[in-house]
């Protein structure tokens, strides 16, 4: 049967968005501080919009399984894979973008459509695979409903953290920011700003500047949730070592910027052991885990500089020395189990339409 309407629509839209890397300042992205981050090739959450008679949101066959063998294989699945695949996701990405285009007098066609996702980012690694599922579908629906020339893009992240506020995930906008706009990038959330406008100020760099990366990860990574709570709440409570160590960390994202920009890797290294040593100060080594802080040892112990991703589960690494110590990196992860990759940069995201709704780049001209 064909959807309601309008022959015209596309039959099958697809998007991808990117994992990210951390690479400075966070997490006082929640913080009204600022970062550096890295759009990840390696990793990425796709979603297909299909048009369709009724409106479907499709399970996923591994991630939103709900046929088991028996109830111990239940039981095992909850304990290791959580409640949780995509759907809600792609619900709740469906539910924030409607309201908002209904609040912001943007109309919004009647025909239906089926959703469906697939993802290959490895789960609870700090990676943003919740938010790259979000912002794959917000892309979808910006072009099913032919209205992403409406809705800037300095907007569309803040759009996606209410999209995971809505299923009750902590997160700051580092991430969103990222996938939305692809490449290496700098942020500020400033928070006059934010208040003001909604939003921080963004700024692309050109990722030629970027040293080589790797990133390490586990396979059988810790909760990166338990690490926000508290600190969250000393933060709330005035808590005079949390608020400046946090201002800290964000100004190790403004001198790592001026780091990049000179290709002083040796700057960049130093900032980004003293990010990770910050963020251990704060948060402690029980709410970190042991598996994380090991595989930040283990890039430590041949000589390189590494940190968390995002909250942890992966560690990203920069090995100042070159081949020898890539050399020696690999084989320290291979003795610990854990998984070392090349990092691929995503180049920008950007396409015509999105750079002509930039709200900075309007109010310049």
């Amino acid at each position: 049967m064909e959807p309601n309407g309008s022959s015209s629509l596309p039959t099958i839209i697809e998007h991808k968005a990117y994992a990210r890397i951390g690479l400075l300042g966070n997490p006082s992205d929640g913080y009204y501080g600022r970062t550096v981050s890295v759009s990840l090739q390696n990793f990425w959450a796709s979603v297909r919009l299909q048009p369709s008679s009724d409106l479907l949101i499709v399970p996923h066959p591994t991630h939103d399984l709900v046929k088991f063998t028996s109830v111990n294989h239940l039981v095992k699945r909850l304990e290791n894979e959580g409640y949780y695949g995509g759907v809600r996701l792609l619900m709740a990405t469906c539910k924030v973008f409607t309201n908002y285009c209904k609040e912001q007098g943007i109309h919004l066609h009647n025909d239906n459509f089926s959703l469906s996702y697939d993802t290959n980012i490895p789960r609870q690694t700090g990676l943003s695979g919740s938010s790259a599922i979000v912002c794959a579908a917000f892309s979808c629906l910006l072009d099913f409903y032919k209205v992403r020339d409406k809705i800037a893009v300095e907007i569309r992240p803040q759009l996606i953290l209410n999209t995971e506020k809505e299923l009750g995930i902590v997160a700051g906008l580092q991430d969103r920011v990222a996938q939305v706009y692809g490449g290496l990038l700098y942020m500020d959330f400033n928070k006059e700003k934010m208040d003001k406008h909604g939003h921080g100020d963004y700024t692309p760099l050109d990722t030629s500047l970027l040293p080589p990366l790797h990133l390490i990860y586990a396979e059988n990574p810790s909760d990166s949730g338990k690490m926000h709570s508290a600190v969250r709440q000393r933060w709330l409570d005035g808590d005079k070592f949390i608020i400046s160590s946090m201002e800290e960390v964000a100004n190790l994202a403004f001198e790592g910027k001026t780091a990049l920009l000179e290709k002083d890797y040796a700057k960049l290294a130093t900032l980004m052991n003293q990010n990770f040593d910050l963020r251990r100060r704060m948060f402690g080594d029980a709410a970190l885990g042991s598996l994380n802080i090991e595989m930040v040892e283990v890039a430590r112990r041949v000589g390189a500089a590494a940190k968390f991703t995002g909250s942890g589960g992966a560690v990203v690494a920069l090995c100042p020395d070159g081949p020898s110590q890539v050399e020696a990196l690999t084989d320290g992860c291979k003795k610990a189990g854990f998984t070392l990759v090349p990092v691929k940069v995503v180049p920008s995201l950007l396409n015509e339409i999105d750079i002509r709704t930039q709200i900075s780049k309007n109010a310049l001209a």
